[in-house]
């Protein structure tokens, strides 16, 4: 933790530090040059060492549903560059006789955003029919050890889960998601208990007709040994079941990153997994609908989540285990992150979590429905999908990008500068003597 916080701290100190050397040479484009070197540090930040895009500026306004409407176009990298540049021209108000021209530029931007998001959500989302889904939420302990406690215990819980996805069911649940890990189910291994599992969820699948959205451990086997996967199974009343295995694995939880550095950090992860990353986005289909199911971590990078939208996902599911996080602040940042996918690619988002916080999120991030941490229940909920593709889901991220390669001109460009006035200065020097 300790280590992660260190970290993450040099982005922010490599951010003053580039500000204060462009502040020398380019005052006057400061303005523009903060808002830019922000921006460009959030994304490096989910990108570099694995990436870690937790604590951006913009995942702060989740609230703030007129504001946010605005990543449909920009992504959340948007919402921080608007953020930072209003402070910009609050900090440059106070420098200047022009007072009232900078604040007045200020407010007015803010309003506009917030009035642009107002307008939006007026706006329907083309959508086809509606459907009912479920999340179940199992409250199994993150303290569960499946390979040392009897199968008794086991037994119960996948038996809790089940009961609860009959409740789902008897209320009109079409779809029904289980979280990631919630009970041991492997759909790829061939011996108790998991055939029996597999059996009894292929069964209820085809007596009520629903789909099962299931987070499974899955193993495949290579010439260097067998792989293991983080999968999400959908399971069909009237297909085959489809798999999609998680690609961006948490560091040091579910595998070890650069194995030469930190080869002596395996010794203490070994036994958390040594998980293999998925190569290919695949979505799954339910009664001709297709969705993508990113899981857990996944959905805190924008990059990642906008792909399957632009693959043809109409909508989106999460699964996820919250509850190694216990009662601290991390579930519930968790969940707001999850927030911005929604808003980003204007598609319903279905959260279910081990242990909570399960929830739906509309296109337009408003939540409309959610649970408590620690409890056993179920969330039924309608969904609609929607098929149009929102600027960010078709473009990506033009505007980090841009303001990545601007943010290198400027540092070049003041790197330049500084060093002809180091030249000037002995010349000067030379003239006055």
């Amino acid at each position: 933790y300790i280590l992660l916080v260190l970290l993450l701290a040099l982005f922010w100190g490599f951010f003053a530090l580039a500000a204060s050397f462009c502040s020398r040479s380019m005052r006057k484009l400061m303005i523009l040059v903060i808002p830019l070197l922000w921006i460009s540090m959030e994304f490096i930040m989910t990108y570099l060492f694995t990436g870690f895009p937790w604590g951006l500026l913009g995942a702060s306004q989740d609230k703030n549903i007129c504001y946010i409407q605005l990543s449909s176009v920009t992504g959340v990298y948007g919402l921080s560059f608007i953020m930072v540049l209003f402070q910009s021209l609050i900090v440059f108000a106070t420098k200047t006789k022009k007072k009232f021209v900078y604040i007045s530029l200020s407010l007015l931007m803010i309003l506009a955003f917030h009035f642009g998001g107002f307008l939006s959500l007026k706006e329907p989302v083309p959508s086809e029919d509606t459907f009912t889904a479920a999340l179940i939420q199992g409250n199994t302990p993150s303290s569960t050890d499946f390979s040392t406690q009897p199968f008794e215990k086991t037994y119960e819980m996948f038996q809790k889960h089940l009961n609860l996805s009959h409740l789902a069911y008897e209320n009109g649940a079409e779809l029904i998601i289980w979280p990631e890990l919630s009970v041991p189910l492997c759909f790829s291994c061939q011996f108790q208990p998991f055939i029996d599992f597999s059996e009894q969820l292929s069964r209820f699948s085809q007596q009520t007709g629903c789909t099962l959205l299931l987070g499974t451990s899955e193993t495949a086997y290579a010439l260097e040994g067998p792989l293991f996967y983080n999968a999400a199974i959908c399971l069909s009343p009237d297909r085959p079941f489809s798999h999609y295995y998680k690609q961006h694995l948490v560091p040091f939880g579910e595998y070890t990153p650069y194995k030469k550095i930190f080869s002596f950090i395996s010794k203490f992860t070994h036994a958390i997994g040594e998980l293999t990353p998925g190569k290919n986005y695949s979505l799954h289909e339910f009664k001709g609908i297709p969705f993508g199911s990113p899981i857990c971590y996944e959905i805190i990078f924008p990059p990642l989540v906008r792909k399957f939208p632009k693959m043809g996902a109409e909508f989106l599911v999460t699964i996820t285990n919250d509850g190694w996080y216990g009662t601290s602040a991390a579930p519930y940042q968790h969940f707001s992150l999850a927030v911005f996918r929604a808003v980003e690619n204007r598609r319903y988002l279905l959260r279910a979590a081990t242990t909570g916080i399960s929830g739906v999120v509309d296109p337009y991030g408003r939540i409309i429905a959610k649970s408590e941490l620690h409890t056993q229940t179920f969330i039924n909920t309608e969904i609609t999908p929607n098929r149009s593709l929102t600027f960010y889901s078709k473009y990506g991220d033009i505007l980090p990008c841009t303001g990545l390669t601007l943010s290198a001109a400027f540092l070049i460009l003041s790197f330049i500068r500084r060093k002809n006035e180091r030249k000037r200065r002995p010349e000067a020097k030379k003239n006055r003597s």
